[in-house]
């Protein structure tokens, strides 16, 4: 059975990673070739010639079109044979599946589903990823883990003190701070502060504190993984929790997690931050501090996912922290459900 929602947009790339070549990644199981066609668009083709099935991947770009290099069929960006080497007829279903993509703000998302419900309107505002008053440096991960339990690690910061505590934490007193749950768009809303607190050695590296701080994590995490969020740390006392930032370090991340299969995932994510946008240092720095707790982060889901995989029957105790989490789980298998009822009717 199906286990992904597919109508909606994942996202499949960073922009940079579809240069002038082609580029092959595994979507929701399904191995993609991208590549961009004449007039710069990207392109998305399945990634198996209808011949016999060699990777499309290993191919040649031919003026915007894609040839096969095992036997030299030729397919148009929209997945059509145009050429079959010394043959003038070209048989029915000699085709590979087009995916609908966009570019938006350097990511490149694709949408696995029905293509008449591909509504470029649907895809989430991460405009900070585009915004040239927000510098920051782009990533990637890969990992040996189902993207559910990534999405949960994102939807529950209660981990920081205890996963990240000299990256991201500083305290173990963010699992007591209670974050405020609330449904959204297509996701769910999360708001947590952290107040009178030492600031985290993720702050101080880039930044002098007189004294204690005010942290704020403000993010909408949507389906089928993407968090947009709002951070920073200002001096306590200083107005941030009645909405006065000023004298702030403040953060606009986007992140997103894509299944590649059942139990492997594509992480991408970015910290863009406002201030001391030209400094190639505290770029780097920032940088260096977030591969660090993401690996952190990664450890712990792929050794989680390693001990689950081996006791699946073993059952997981919910506690007040996993609100958001478990919003968002519902939200996830109500749109699965939904998209399966008719094939499930069909069926019958």
């Amino acid at each position: 059975m199906n286990m992904f929602v597919r109508n909606c947009w994942y996202v499949a790339a960073w922009s940079h990673e579809v240069a002038q070549g082609l580029f092959s990644r595994t979507i929701l199981d399904e191995p993609i070739c991208f590549f961009r066609g004449q007039d710069g668009e990207v392109v998305a083709l399945a990634d198996r010639c209808a011949h016999r099935g060699a990777p499309l991947s290993m191919g040649r770009l031919e003026a915007g079109a894609l040839r096969c290099m095992y036997h030299g069929v030729k397919f148009a960006p929209d997945g059509k044979c145009i050429e079959i080497p010394g043959q003038d007829r070209i048989p029915t279903g000699m085709c590979v599946r087009s995916y609908p993509v966009a570019e938006r703000n350097r990511w490149v998302w694709i949408w696995m589903g029905d293509p008449a419900r591909a509504d470029p309107s649907l895809i989430p505002d991460t405009w900070s990823l585009g915004s040239p008053q927000w510098a920051y440096k782009p990533g990637y991960y890969h990992y040996d883990a189902p993207h559910m339990l990534i999405c949960d690690n994102l939807l529950d910061f209660s981990h920081i003190g205890y996963v990240h505590p000299t990256t991201l934490g500083g305290t173990e007193n963010i699992a007591l701070s209670k974050p405020v749950v609330k449904p959204a768009d297509n996701g769910v809303r999360v708001e947590r502060w952290l107040l009178n607190e030492v600031p985290a050695p993720f702050h101080t590296k880039v930044a002098s504190f007189a004294g204690r701080v005010d942290r704020w994590h403000f993010y909408e995490f949507v389906a089928p993984g993407v968090l947009i969020m709002h951070s920073g740390v200002q001096a306590t006392g200083t107005g941030a929790p009645q909405g006065r930032y000023h004298d702030a370090l403040e953060f606009r991340s986007c992140q997103a997690v894509t299944p590649e299969t059942t139990g492997t995932s594509h992480y991408f994510y970015a910290v863009p931050r406002n201030f001391a946008i030209e400094d190639e240092q505290i770029t780097e720095t920032i940088f260096a501090d977030v591969v660090a707790a993401f690996e952190e982060d990664r450890v712990m889901i792929e050794a989680q996912a390693r001990r689950l995989a081996a006791c699946p029957d073993a059952p997981m105790v919910a506690i007040g922290a996993d609100a958001g989490l478990m919003q968002f789980r519902r939200l996830l298998a109500a749109r699965l459900q939904q998209e399966q009822a008719p094939v499930s009717a069909a069926n019958a």
